[in-house]
């Protein structure tokens, strides 16, 4: 599973060569000014230049559909992961207000604790998250639940229910909106822990 929060995986190795591309960019027009000798760039040099960046486009969504792939097939192997589309009767077991910020999400409790990279539940559990944006439109996805919600910046915000996870584990919560430069590390975990309540008879 890819690590949502560290930085490690893809989103690393793209983030390390778009720097180094951007430094060599740099150094380039540097010299291109101030080396008295003129030097003109070879042919097969720009088509080197975007054979590279096709590659990097083309690594980019392939490991991309890859991870998405990965949670999908998760969801439809086990079967016991689910949506359920409308509002239930009754109360929620777990209300969890949702700060949506560029870029991250912070979790508070009815106990004002608050958790900048998770939002603990137990499993089976009905949870509201009631979302809320003070700067830019964010999405807010948790794959292995099949929920996506828009959140747009407003005082009212946005509430989205889920049943967890019947099993424990850590699912990615991320936004899916594009909301600026750090958007691709705008992620969460959702942690199911424990064991599933069962209601007294």
């Amino acid at each position: 599973m890819e690590n949502a929060l560290g930085l490690s995986g893809y989103q690393a190795i793209m983030m390390t060569v778009v720097f180094a591309l951007g430094l060599l960019g740099i150094a380039g027009l540097l010299l291109a000014v101030f080396w008295p000798k003129r030097w003109r760039l070879k042919y097969r040099m720009e088509v080197g230049f975007v054979v590279l960046l096709l590659g990097l486009a083309w690594y980019a969504d392939n490991q991309s559909t890859a991870i998405f792939t990965q949670y999908q097939s998760a969801i439809r192997e086990s079967g016991t992961l689910s949506a359920e589309a409308s509002t239930p009767s009754g109360q929620f077991d777990r209300e969890l207000r949702v700060i949506a910020f560029q870029w991250g999400f912070a979790f508070l409790t009815d106990q004002n604790e608050i958790s900048r990279s998770a939002a603990i539940v137990k499993p089976g559990e009905k949870v509201l998250f009631r979302i809320f944006s003070n700067d830019v439109i964010h999405g807010f996805n948790i794959p292995a639940v099949g929920i996506t919600a828009e959140i747009e910046p407003s005082q009212e915000g946005s509430a989205v229910w889920i049943r967890a996870p019947k099993e424990p584990g850590k699912y990615l919560i991320q936004c899916l909106n594009y909301c600026g430069i750090g958007h691709a590390q705008m992620k969460a975990w959702l942690v199911v822990e424990g064991a599933e309540e069962t209601p007294e008879a």
